[in-house]
């Protein structure tokens, strides 16, 4: 966060690298120093074990594995920052430095400070509350009726696929708050359970398997002072998603998605009373993407939005379209008064930030010796802050910008990896793939066979094979081990168009596959040093689809598979992601038998090894079960690995560590043997 007049940088960074507790830092522009503002470690309360549970179902949602002050929210101004820890509410003056902690009962969590820097709204238990920044006037706006019911908290599918963390937004004055009210009870009720503590009682979740009811959300109005909220109206049976808000000084703006995604609405709010205008309409035959940061608007109201047209993701001001279809736009970051911070691509496999503005048009911002490939920014009075990752070196780059110079770096405490990367950015085959090659270090080219790994995602929300060092370091590690390892972004992924995005409607698996194969053989053709005689593959969640599926498919390319987190069943997927791609279930259900790896369990003729966290509420571990299930009942041989306690993300360094020899120890098994010749 940058303070109005671009004096200031607030921002999160541990005191070490070995640190996991974040602190609150401060960076001086014009001094180029750096100071902490709150450290958990001198607060009353840390983190842990302490964390309510709402929270770490966040955490969870936003992958956030850190500990310490995870996020924070600041005034308009920027005097003032709040950030929840262990449950407790804290307030730090960014000006004189200190925290204070508020009134809470211990299980607070998403404060957020109002425009004014005079009020502080928060969650606890699903109620809504707000006290003043001095701790007085404490008082509940919205409780729960009962326990299906929350305010003010974002649900599964927004969370989880719409990247809408946020369940409550603050008026520009603060006087009133946009709160969302989340009912669940017709959504699904999942029981998560710890079976190495049988102690303990299932966690019971609300989960929207596809084909089955949302939750649903509706929208208030709330007078901070207490009067009563006001509805906010609109077709929600033909729209129950909310995907984004934006509230300025120019009005309230909500955007709404159709169930099938085909159609997206820009809701204009009428606070007052809560009626709703159209303000902009897009679809799609396939469907309609949400993208970061917009709506938001100029200085004079000027709508910022982007469209699909003519092969690219294009950004739009008002109604006009500023950037060509060169560009491929990933999202905004910033609008600081009549300049759109954006992030988008020229080459798939980087991504640069650029401003447009009615003055200079669509300018990069390349700063003097800075590498291409990956770039993040912020910009606010002037004042530039940008990171950027790079295939030079691993970890991220934070530089500082005022008036056309560098005013400074914003250290980063990471500790420098080991590894050393021999990793190359290549396109092969038919359809131009964009895959990196990774060989041990020191081998030669020509020297000798080697046995190919391949370590992919492979599917749409996440893109591997990108310009930054630190994409490929568990692969360096393979690849040190013996290995030439490939990974390949096949169609669906991100940043290839929006026709290469859609290509995949109503099939996740076959275009995934297909693509792994042809950039595979493509990739040997062009590298002899490939042993296509001894080709291994690993992945986790979609990767680890896409893992089973090669060698239950394809065995005749692929020897051995390691699916770690794996969606054997999209039936058991959540509504938003799955349908998005294979439609409804109830309407399309051929989609998702073409999909499902279960009905495919009797052709695996092929080791494969099957990992899953027991605590998985995103891809619960009943895909994993329900395959080896189908598994043993055809007489298929094949090795399951339960991780007590984990969940999606397997955090603990100790399992991390040890999960990768076990994998390397399994595929070193598989293919011992097979011909090098």
């Amino acid at each position: 966060m940058i303070s109005p007049d671009g004096s200031r940088v607030v921002f999160l960074r541990t005191r070490s690298g070995t640190d996991r507790r974040t602190c609150l830092w401060q960076f001086d522009v014009r001094a180029g120093t750096s100071t902490v503002i709150a450290d958990p470690a001198m607060l009353a309360h840390d983190d842990g074990s302490e964390v309510p549970a709402e929270e770490r179902m966040r955490r969870e949602r936003a992958r956030e594995s850190s500990g310490g002050i995870v996020r924070f929210s600041t005034n308009t101004d920027v005097t003032r920052a709040v950030f929840d820890l262990a449950g407790k509410i804290y307030v730090a003056n960014l000006i004189a430095g200190g925290a204070n902690e508020l009134p809470a009962s211990g299980r607070a969590i998403d404060p957020r400070i109002d425009p004014t820097g005079t009020q502080v709204a928060y969650i606890e238990a699903g109620a809504l509350h707000v006290v003043r920044t001095d701790g007085d006037g404490a008082r509940v706006l919205m409780t729960p009726e009962n326990d299906q019911v929350t305010y003010g908290l974002a649900e599964f599918v927004a969370a989880e696929e719409m990247g809408r963390q946020s369940g409550y937004w603050w008026s520009p004055d603060g006087s009133h708050l946009l709160v969302a009210r989340v009912d669940v009870s017709r959504v699904l009720r999942w029981h998560i359970a710890d079976p190495s503590n049988p102690a303990t009682p299932p966690v019971s979740v609300a989960y929207p398997a596809a084909g089955t009811d949302n939750a649903g959300v509706t929208l208030h109005v709330v007078d901070v002072n207490g009067s009563a909220s006001v509805d906010v109206r609109w077709d929600r049976i033909g729209f129950e998603y909310v995907a984004m808000v934006d509230w300025s000084e120019h009005g309230l703006l909500v955007v709404v998605q159709s169930r099938d995604q085909r159609t997206m609405r820009i809701l204009e709010v009428d606070a007052s009373n809560g009626e709703t205008s159209l303000f902009r309409e897009d679809t799609d035959d396939a469907w309609v993407d949400i993208v970061g940061g917009v709506p938001a608007r100029l200085r004079d109201g000027t709508l910022v939005w982007t469209v699909d047209r003519n092969g690219a993701k294009r950004l739009v001001i008002g109604d006009e379209m500023v950037t060509g279809a060169n560009l491929e736009v990933r999202d905004v970051v910033d609008v600081d008064g009549d300049v759109v911070v954006f992030r988008a691509s020229a080459t798939r496999t980087e991504v640069g930030v650029y401003t447009w503005s009615r003055a200079d048009g669509v300018a990069e911002m390349k700063p003097e010796g800075a590498a291409p490939g990956l770039w993040r920014a912020r910009r606010a009075g002037g004042t530039i802050v940008i990171a950027s990752r790079d295939l030079e070196r691993p970890g991220v780059r934070v530089s500082v910008h005022r008036d056309g110079r560098r005013a400074g770096e914003i250290e980063s405490f990471a500790e420098t990896p080991s590894i050393t990367l021999n990793a190359r950015l290549v396109t092969v085959g038919a359809r131009n793939l964009h895959a990196a090659i990774v060989f041990p270090n020191g081998h030669e080219p020509g020297s000798g066979k080697l046995p190919v790994l391949l370590d992919p995602y492979g599917g749409p929300g996440m893109q591997k094979v990108v310009a930054s060092a630190s994409m490929y370091l568990e692969a360096q590690w393979f690849a040190d081990q013996g290995f030439a390892v490939i990974v390949i972004d096949g169609r669906g992924t991100p940043g290839g168009g929006p026709e290469w995005a859609r290509s995949i409607r109503g099939d996740l698996a076959g275009p995934a596959l297909e693509d792994q194969v042809d950039g595979l053989q493509a990739a040997a053709a062009d590298w002899p040093d490939l042993d296509l005689s001894r080709v291994a593959i690993r992945g986790w969640s979609y990767g680890g689809f896409l893992a089973a599926l090669a060698v239950l498919r394809r065995p005749d390319v692929f020897h051995v598979a390691i699916s770690g987190a794996p969606v054997t069943d999209m039936r058991l997927y959540d509504t938003h992601y799955t349908e998005r791609y294979l439609g409804d279930p109830n309407r399309e259900p051929g989609n998702y038998d073409t999909g499902s790896l279960i009905p495919e369990a009797a052709r695996l003729s092929r080791p494969l090894m099957l990992i899953h966290g027991l605590s998985d509420d995103n891809v619960v571990v009943a895909h994993t079960l329900r395959l080896s299930a189908a598994l043993l009942a055809a007489g298929r041989d094949h090795t399951v690995l339960p991780i007590s306690g984990a969940t999606h993300m397997a955090n603990d360094e100790a399992v991390a560590e040890n999960l990768l020899l076990l994998e390397l120890a399994f595929i070193r098994r598989a293919l011992a043997g097979m011909s090098n010749d």
